[in-house]
């Protein structure tokens, strides 16, 4: 069974690419443009891995994180930030990576690779 990555970023350029990248490479992608989108659409889906944008309109990524570490069941699904906020690698403690953008496509599949076998 494929893996599962949501991608949460309110920038659709971004979003598409991360898309085409994650797609090329065997995993199925969920999409979402906001904090709210992405709560709905983890507990929907379940993913096994999310990106996660910090600057977004409305509510930020750290907000996320933040309702999602309290659910129980999804709080261990593991967090990459990709921002291009400076002190982006700071916004979300736990996060298993974060890398600024423009980022390195070949350092992301490596750590998304690393983190989900």
């Amino acid at each position: 069974m494929k893996k599962k990555i949501l991608v949460i970023d309110d920038d659709i350029n971004i979003r598409d690419y991360l898309v085409s990248i994650f797609k090329d490479n065997g995993y199925k992608v969920i999409i979402a443009g906001n904090v709210k989108e992405g709560l709905s659409q983890t507990k929907k889906n379940t993913p096994d891995l999310i990106t996660l944008d910090i600057e977004m309109p409305g509510e930020w990524g750290p907000r996320f994180y933040q309702q999602l570490s309290q659910d129980p069941e999804l709080k261990n699904i593991p967090i990459i930030v990709i921002s291009g906020l400076p002190g982006h690698e700071c916004a979300v403690v736990k996060a298993v990576a974060s890398f600024p953008k423009p980022f390195d496509r070949e350092e992301l599949l490596k750590t998304i690779k690393e983190t989900l076998n």
